[in-house]
């Protein structure tokens, strides 16, 4: 036998050029996705492009039902006199030609020249909504005491056209196409390449457009809280306690039942919790003449040195007890619902907290020396 006289197999030889290649395998196609991705941004942004035209030019129809049906009507007829008519229907006239204005720029393809449009006449939203409140008080009190008013306003709904759309619906659309604006808005932005000369005009104006939903928001907010306000303020018996004050806000109400200190019979109670104070009432006698549906104030509890304590209630069990701890008093809250109890129990932390908060804040500001002192001289 004959060992080891099989011949080496020699090791295979790597080209110099086979490692490079496998590096430009990889990186080849990367051009090719950049454009891919460039490509989907661009059909997207279309996409949004041509949704914002077409809403445009249902929410410009829908003004022109207003202006066709009622504005120009009774403008015509004298049904409304001018003040009252300008409170209603004022603030529309301006928004109906800024969005004809807009679609005539949409239609040419002139995307960032029309939304620079917009931008400029963001302001009629805002106008619009600090006037809505009036105007809707302003049609509620018309439709109560005009009746003239009243029969045009139902047969103009009933017309095949408004396809059954009421006017209070009809003018609160400014409103919703200003958030239609920003959201559509923000799709175009996230869809338009950095580098395309669009990019810093559009985070411009969606930048105002959220600045105005931000103000239209709070202008709302404050009109809703000023309804409540007045809501709990009319279901209170007699005119002695008044609730309506400047920075109040309405946070919850519910029913609660307070356990007395010293053994007596559990009483139920309907409270009213603003940011400030907790407003403990009773119901009146159901057979009361006038205030059968009222509540009696029983006590009014400032929040500024509350402690709210949850004493039972830790457990998934049947309901539980907050103790809310006042300088001169302690209440003692039941609820035999466990979610109701959390709530308030939520509700009364959160308003404390807040409070303490902003007098905190308040002392700090006032405590800051004066640029007009000795001291900061």
């Amino acid at each position: 036998m004959r060992g080891g006289t099989g011949r080496r197999s020699r090791p295979s030889r790597r080209t110099p050029s086979s490692a490079p290649a496998c590096v430009m395998s990889a990186e080849q196609p990367l051009p090719g996705i950049l454009e891919e991705q460039r490509g989907r941004w661009e059909r997207k942004r279309c996409r949004t492009a041509k949704e914002l035209l077409e809403s445009e030019q249902r929410y410009l129809d829908r003004l022109g039902l207003v202006v066709t049906y009622f504005v120009a009507i009774l403008k015509a007829k004298g049904t409304l006199r001018p003040p009252e008519q300008q409170t209603i229907f004022g603030r529309l006239e301006p928004l109906y030609s800024a969005s004809r204005i807009l679609i005539t720029h949409l239609e040419k393809g002139h995307l960032t020249s029309g939304l620079e449009h917009l931008r400029h006449h963001l302001v009629l939203y805002l106008h619009y909504a600090e006037n809505l409140e009036k105007a809707q008080k302003s049609l509620e009190k018309q439709l109560r005491t005009n009746k003239s008013f009243g029969r045009f306003k139902k047969l103009q709904e009933s017309r095949p056209e408004l396809q059954g759309c009421r006017l209070e619906d009809l003018l609160a659309l400014p409103l919703r196409r200003l958030r239609q604006y920003q959201h559509l808005l923000q799709d175009l932005l996230e869809n338009t390449y950095p580098g395309s000369p669009d990019f810093h005009p559009l985070t411009g104006v969606l930048r105002s457009v959220a600045g105005v939903c931000h103000q239209v928001q709070e202008i709302c907010r404050c009109w809703e809280n000023a309804e409540q306000m007045h809501r709990v303020q009319r279901l209170l018996k007699g005119q002695k306690t008044q609730i309506q004050t400047p920075g109040r806000w309405f946070l919850c109400e519910g029913w609660l039942t307070l356990v007395p200190p010293k053994g007596e019979a559990l009483q139920r109670r309907m409270l009213f919790l603003f940011s400030d104070i907790l407003v403990m009432t009773k119901a009146c006698h159901p057979l009361h003449p006038w205030n059968s549906h009222k509540f009696a104030c029983q006590g009014i509890f400032p929040l500024q040195q509350c402690t709210v304590e949850k004493v039972l209630g830790h457990t998934q069990s049947q309901g539980g007890l907050l103790s809310l701890s006042f300088p001169h008093q302690t209440l003692l809250l039941m609820s035999c619902d466990p979610e109701e109890l959390n709530r308030w129990h939520q509700c009364l932390l959160a308003a404390v907290r807040q409070l303490q908060m902003d007098f905190a804040l308040a002392r700090q500001t006032d405590n800051l020396p004066s640029t007009s002192s000795p001291e900061a001289q």
